[in-house]
């Protein structure tokens, strides 16, 4: 079959890999001139590395990261975790985006990545889709997936009016920065004061992730470094984090990623015949998680397992998009419970809830 896969980030180039391992033609596109990682780290659960067994690479995958154990602090430094829940439920591997997409990109081929490359829209017809891309003929091809992010370009087409909506006053500000003398276990998750919440963690190769969250930042003022610490200073009290306000102090202004928190609102359908959305395409939702990407992973086997399955590829998206939409109504509620949840306590006990559900009842494909 031929597959075109518009996005070349985590989610589409795993699901590119993941088609190809069961024969398929696929053709990435990516609008960037070149394929890269937004992002500084990111969580990856055992649910996402199973899909990367798969792939073969999951020992190169675990290479590359390190292993959290996360505890929940207060902004005094007290570290709480939820009762009667085995210690994985708060264990995973912290990676970085650029070298995950390198390998990534890597296990799909270069030579299958078109970048520089706008898609604009598609027509889709009984016996193929025809993906149009901007200065270029249209590519033909059996099933088209959108795996373009919050801001998908096939959503917009597929479904008009469903662009992204901001989470309004959620905010989030994070670096990649040179590990230094902070603790080696770091401090995710700290639960702050003014819905504040942040931390940093090791990351593979000497490098440390730090990061801050706020649901009411309200407006913003000053520069990104100068902005990141104000809502830092909600983490720390008696001098715990005085090694992440220093930290972010020491980060060039130019390094720091800042970004309004943006969700895909629930669709009234992510598939049709030859059409499908995969990932934050799909279902984007608030970060504070720590598993979009681990689900998007997900939905990667799981299209794969129901095209194995069911040769009636209308048929197989139907059962891959109900599958799907089931599970990720699932998250949505979790997710609300955590983002309103009071105390680091509270937080742990409602993270806990979450991660124990999420491993107990994901695929095996």
């Amino acid at each position: 079959m031929r597959i075109v896969i518009v996005g070349a980030g985590l989610v589409g180039l795993t699901t590119a890999a993941s088609l190809r391992l069961i024969g398929h033609d696929v053709t990435v596109l990516e609008h960037a001139p070149e394929v890269r990682a937004v992002g500084a780290g990111i969580g990856l659960w055992p649910n996402a590395l199973r899909e990367f067994d798969e792939l073969g690479i999951g020992d190169d995958v675990r290479s590359m990261g390190d292993i959290v154990d996360a505890w929940f602090f207060d902004a005094a430094g007290k570290p709480k975790r939820a009762d009667g829940y085995d210690p994985s439920r708060y264990r995973f591997l912290m990676v970085p985006r650029p070298a995950l997409n390198t390998l990534l990109a890597e296990t799909v081929g270069l030579d299958r990545i078109r970048v520089n490359t706008h898609v604009t829209g598609f027509t889709e017809q009984d016996a193929e889709v025809a993906v149009h891309v901007d200065g270029g003929p249209s590519l033909r091809a059996d099933l088209l997936i959108g795996a373009d992010g919050v801001y998908s370009d096939v959503r917009a087409a597929l479904l008009p009016g469903s662009q992204a909506v901001e989470h309004e006053g959620n905010r989030v500000w994070r670096a990649l920065v040179p590990s230094g003398d902070e603790r080696p276990e770091g401090t995710a998750l700290t639960i702050g004061s003014n819905r504040t919440r942040g931390g940093y963690t090791r990351v593979a190769g000497g490098r440390t992730m730090w990061w801050v969250n706020r649901f009411d930042a309200g407006e913003p003022a000053g520069g990104k470094r100068d902005r990141a610490l104000r809502q830092a200073r909600n983490l720390a009290k008696d001098g715990w984090h005085d090694e992440l306000l220093a930290m972010i102090a020491a980060t060039p202004e130019e390094d720091i990623l800042e970004n309004q928190i943006m969700l895909v609102p629930e669709l009234p359908y992510w598939t049709t015949a030859r059409v499908a959305l995969i990932g934050d395409a799909a279902h984007g939702l608030s970060p504070h998680l720590a598993v979009g990407g681990t689900l998007g992973i997900e939905d990667a086997g799981v299209l794969r397992a129901e095209l194995t399955k069911e040769s009636d590829l209308a048929k197989a998206l139907v059962r891959y998009e109900s599958a799907r939409r089931a599970r990720l109504h699932k998250v949505r509620e979790h997710s609300d419970a955590i983002e309103y949840a009071v105390g680091a306590a509270e937080n742990a006990e409602r993270f806990a809830a979450f991660s124990d559900w999420m491993l107990r009842t994901a695929p095996s494909t």
